[in-house]
């Protein structure tokens, strides 16, 4: 698989009061993210709140999700488990209901050796033949897994195909182009660095700003890649004061918050995570004023 552009995070909705999943709102979240151009769809990450879903309710996105994309884009299913064996279950679900490719996190309350990482993946690779994106995010899953472990593991693993480096470390992905002699595909992970990182020879951006920004994203990536810096660079800067206001408050809430303002009622984030204050309220209505 060689994905290239926006690949973007859709939102879990949940319904106002009750708190339980709203279906309706994820197709047209999920519709939304298609008409803003974005190249793939990848649910269940971190601004998918999977961390605060049930194994049934995490079944139920993952399977609509693909259902109404319909094959018009790649599907890349967020797994993030501490277990490898619910890891494996998890990817066994991705590929039965027709994913295109698992996008994998380890979690770890333990540190994890790099031994205990590369058998993580190898369990994982063993049981599903889809594609597999080595997730790095130790901000938020407890595990920061180096360039030199990457590589090893595209090398050895055959069904790992490419990487989403999220540490904010531009030297990070030069390192993993070096080390695998460019044939490891990089992606963005880190919205603050989308500029230089797509510049730098990113495959592409993996970001929930579209559900915001819409096709500013896309644009960006679409000047990058004809050579028209200048006007990249404008695009990005435009984007930028938002790209930093929905990392800074939190994904969910923040997304969940600027999409209210737009008009598409997607409830809360699941507690403990709260629900954007008015302050933030006015200060992202302003900057999506853009």
């Amino acid at each position: 698989m060689k994905l290239t552009g926006i690949i973007a995070y859709p939102i879990t909705p949940f319904t106002i009061g009750t708190n339980q999943l709203d279906l309706e709102k994820l197709e047209q979240s999920l519709e939304l993210l298609l008409q803003h151009g974005c190249d793939a769809i990848a649910p269940l990450g971190s601004t998918g709140e999977s961390a605060y879903l049930s194994l049934s309710e995490w079944k139920e996105v993952a399977e609509h999700s693909v259902k109404i994309v319909a094959n018009r884009v790649p599907v890349i299913i967020g797994i993030s488990e501490l277990t490898t064996e619910q890891a494996i279950n998890k990817a066994r679900f991705a590929a039965q209901i027709g994913a295109d490719a698992i996008m994998v996190i380890p979690v770890s309350y333990w540190k994890l050796t790099d031994e205990e990482i590369f058998s993580y993946y190898e369990a994982i690779a063993a049981t599903v033949p889809l594609p597999i994106m080595i997730y790095n995010n130790p901000a938020t899953s407890g595990v920061d897994m180096s360039p030199e472990l990457i590589v090893k593991m595209f090398k050895e693993i055959p069904n790992i195909t490419m990487v989403k480096e999220s540490t904010g470390d531009i030297q990070r992905m030069h390192k993993i182009h070096q080390l695998s002699a460019g044939e490891l595909p990089f992606y963005n992970g880190s919205n603050p660095l989308a500029l230089e990182a797509l510049c730098a020879g990113a495959s592409g951006w993996c970001t929930a700003a579209p559900n915001l920004l819409e096709t500013l994203p896309k644009e960006l990536y679409t000047l990058i890649k004809t050579n028209d810096l200048q006007s990249a660079k404008d695009c990005f800067y435009r984007q930028l004061p938002v790209l930093s206001f929905i990392v800074a408050g939190g994904l969910p809430k923040t997304i969940k918050a600027g999409l209210a303002l737009k008009g598409l009622q997607v409830g809360e984030p699941r507690k403990p995570l709260t629900a954007a204050n008015e302050k933030d309220k006015a200060t992202l209505a302003k900057l999506l004023s853009i």
